[in-house]
């Protein structure tokens, strides 16, 4: 299940590095919908920098912290998807 969760684009991969280890069986099962369900990654992108508005059946928690995540209030430098190395690491 983690490998596919990971690989959407940089945003999807960056966010799912900082969330997984945290998120619930029914965010977890939330995410892998939103990452495999749209026909389009650019949907995504999109609904999580709010260019475009979320359709209802992908508004929910998951959503709003991946939009909260694109915002990138730390200004961090997110120029590469993450090593995978972190999946292998016991949960925090």
């Amino acid at each position: 299940l983690l490998p596919t969760l990971i690989l959407v684009h940089p945003l999807c991969s960056l966010f799912a590095k900082e969330n997984l280890n945290r998120m619930s069986e029914q965010q977890l099962n939330l995410y892998d919908r939103l990452i495999n369900e749209p026909s389009n990654d650019w949907d995504i992108y999109y609904w999580a920098t709010e260019a475009k508005p979320t359709p209802a059946e992908f508004e929910n928690d998951v959503m709003a912290m991946l939009r909260e995540f694109a915002k990138n209030k730390k200004r961090e430098q997110r120029l590469r998807q993450p090593d995978l190395e972190y999946l292998f690491e016991p949960p925090r």
